[in-house]
């Protein structure tokens, strides 16, 4: 493919991106055990990463809504797992945080299961987005989780989040130690994607690649 056609190739993935992110979205279910999951035949993403990553924020910043998804400055509010409709193409799951959570044991243990499951049974997963905090890195917790989605062969991709509250050199440094690192992991996406929510970096390309997944079926 010439530069010339690579250039209208992007340009036409950013516009389908943007298209397919302007349609309606709408909230399906909260699901607090497998049986609970809705059935979908359509394309299927899921948003994990440690509590108060900016899950929320990202899918609402995603979708042009405020208030789609619930955002909190507590970690751990979102205790089950919140499937959204895009359009009637995509399907969007909002996964508990992991790392942290004000809530009892049990609960905790409850969703960590869930999550488990879900991203190692479900079929219609094409990706899922694990956000990393870009003020902290990858974390234990994330490691933990990225060991597992190797070992079940569900297709990553890292996506750096916060990326406006550091320092462009400190936010280079971290593209490239993370690159560095997910080279080992043999279900990781290597393209690494950072976001601001609040000020709207990395929206843009971050939706042309989603959006790419469901013109890839």
């Amino acid at each position: 493919m010439s530069p010339e056609e690579q250039e209208q190739n992007n340009e036409k993935t950013v516009e389908h991106g943007r298209w397919l992110f302007s349609q309606t979205c709408t909230f399906l279910v909260g699901a607090v055990k497998m049986e609970d999951l809705p059935e979908a035949s359509q394309t299927e993403i899921a948003f994990a990463g440690r509590s108060n990553v900016g899950k929320s924020s990202l899918i609402n910043a995603l979708t042009n809504h405020k208030d789609l998804a619930r955002t909190s400055n507590t970690p751990g509010r979102t205790q089950q797992v919140n499937f959204f409709n895009l359009g009637k193409q995509l399907t969007i799951a909002d996964l508990p945080g992991y790392g942290y959570a004000k809530a009892p044991r049990e609960t905790v243990r409850q969703w960590t299961n869930l999550v488990g499951d879900y991203l190692q049974g479900r079929m219609q997963l094409r990706r899922s987005c694990l956000l990393i905090d870009s003020r902290h890195g990858i974390k234990e917790s994330d490691r933990k989780v990225m060991r597992m989605l190797d070992k079940s062969a569900v297709s990553y991709q890292i996506i750096l989040t916060k990326c406006d509250k550091i320092k462009p050199a400190q936010l280079e440094k971290l593209l490239i130690t993370t690159s560095t690192e997910i080279e080992s992991h043999v279900a990781a996406h290597p393209e690494l994607i950072a976001t601001s929510s609040v000020k709207g970096i990395g929206i843009v390309d971050l939706r042309a690649t989603l959006a790419a997944l469901v013109t890839e079926r």
